[in-house]
């Protein structure tokens, strides 16, 4: 499977994802939805979170441009909201997977897709 495929056919086709990206921990992008313009030093800021979450409680989790305000996080789940716009991001080894998704889906329900492609790709070395 592509980097492609997962976004297409693992978190979007869930219908629990609106958005999604799949980057390296240097925060290169590897796979996208359309749409969904996030930049390097997005992800790269994201990655850096997971160590030193007071970068991200201060300025909040900026994605394609929109600043949303920090929930809570561990060193590999974040999460972030806006409105009614959800951020769920995991990290694995080698990479994060970041998902925005929209009400009426429920954190729960978009935390559980996330989180299992990261624990797959972490059981694949990813």
């Amino acid at each position: 499977m592509s980097w492609q495929d997962y976004v297409d056919k693992q978190l979007l086709a869930s219908r629990c994802i609106t958005r999604a990206a799949i980057a390296g921990l240097d925060g290169n992008i590897w796979a996208k939805s359309d749409g969904f313009e996030v930049s390097k030093d997005e992800l790269t800021k994201l990655v850096q979170g997971f160590e030193k979450r007071d970068i991200l409680t201060s300025a909040g989790v900026t994605l394609a441009g929109n600043r949303y305000i920090y929930l809570s996080g561990t060193d590999r789940v974040i999460r972030a909201k806006l409105g009614k716009v959800g951020v769920h991001c995991t990290k694995t080894q080698q990479a994060v997977v970041v998902s925005l998704y929209e009400d009426p889906i429920q954190p729960q329900q978009a935390a559980s897709v996330v989180e299992k492609l990261g624990d797959y790709l972490v059981s694949c070395g990813y």
